[in-house]
């Protein structure tokens, strides 16, 4: 089966990219984090490309930013769990006639885990959505800006990427592929005027925990311990303008991670965790 891809046309026959005009491409944008990128990125002018499995959701957030910001927002509708999304996509911005300059990595779910759940399928689809999508759509827009001179990569990272834990086999793993691989492009882009950040949340307000059924973990951490998205994604923003090439989100969290880090304090922190 092709992957799941609704193609949009443009608003009008006249509505072709405008020189001197950004695009951003946000992956994951139906919701949570996604939905908060959309909306600070349209404010500081750059037109929209919203990738998400949900139309309905692309739908209303694409009328909404159109009428408050005045940006043009196209949406494509395509399941990066599946192969074939990542180049699908890259040839529906090629037919709006459009160039990304601004690509947010943000796609992502809990994942199944990798010793409990027997089906692969499951797991190959994961890894996927969390690894496989993200350095595909890298490869495929990253050239471009760096032929520009101009361009930002914000890969979405974890807290929960920076430090191994029992029982956490599929996601930790798969966000800290997320900054190792952002360390790596920011080192060889840089010197193209390309910006790449592995953005790293601590516990966020999203509906993630939600769909995760991980709402009683949600319940039993502290107030402190959670952040609003529009910090994050604000905090995130202002991190790639600056180059910075990983950056932990959350005071609380930027306090914690470098005892995370160091390695006077990590085989400490590993006995904890493994319990």
């Amino acid at each position: 089966m092709p992957p799941m891809l609704d193609r949009r046309e443009p608003r009008s026959p006249d509505d072709r990219k405008t020189p001197g005009r950004r695009t951003a491409l946000i992956t994951g944008a139906s919701a949570g984090l996604g939905v908060e990128f959309a909306s600070q990125l349209a404010a500081r002018d750059y037109d929209l490309v919203l990738v998400a499995r949900r139309l309905d959701r692309l739908e209303r957030l694409a009328v909404e930013l159109r009428e408050r910001e005045g940006v043009r927002v196209e949406i494509i509708a395509g399941d990066l769990a599946r192969a074939e999304t990542p180049q699908a996509i890259a040839a529906r911005v090629e037919e709006l006639g459009l160039a990304v300059d601004y690509l947010v990595n943000n796609a992502g779910s809990a994942g199944p885990d990798l010793l409990e759940d027997r089906d692969w399928t499951e797991q190959a689809a994961f890894f996927q959505l969390m690894l496989t999508s993200m350095a595909h759509l890298c490869h495929l827009f990253a050239p471009g800006m760096g032929e520009r001179g101009f361009g930002r990569i914000l890969n979405v990272s974890s807290v929960g990427g920076r430090i191994a834990r029992a029982n956490d086999t599929n996601y930790g793993p798969s966000k800290a592929y997320v900054v190792a691989l952002s360390e790596s492009l920011h080192l060889t882009l840089k010197h193209q005027g390309v910006n790449v950040c592995a953005l790293c949340p601590g516990f966020t307000h999203t509906e993630f925990h939600e769909v995760a059924d991980l709402l009683d973990v949600k319940a039993a951490l502290p107030a402190f311990m959670w952040y609003d998205a529009g910090t994050v994604v604000r905090e995130g923003l202002a991190a790639i303008e600056r180059g910075r090439c990983v950056y932990v989100s959350g005071r609380l969290y930027r306090l914690i991670d470098p005892i995370l880090q160091s390695v006077w304090t990590r085989p400490i922190i590993r006995r904890f965790a493994a319990r």
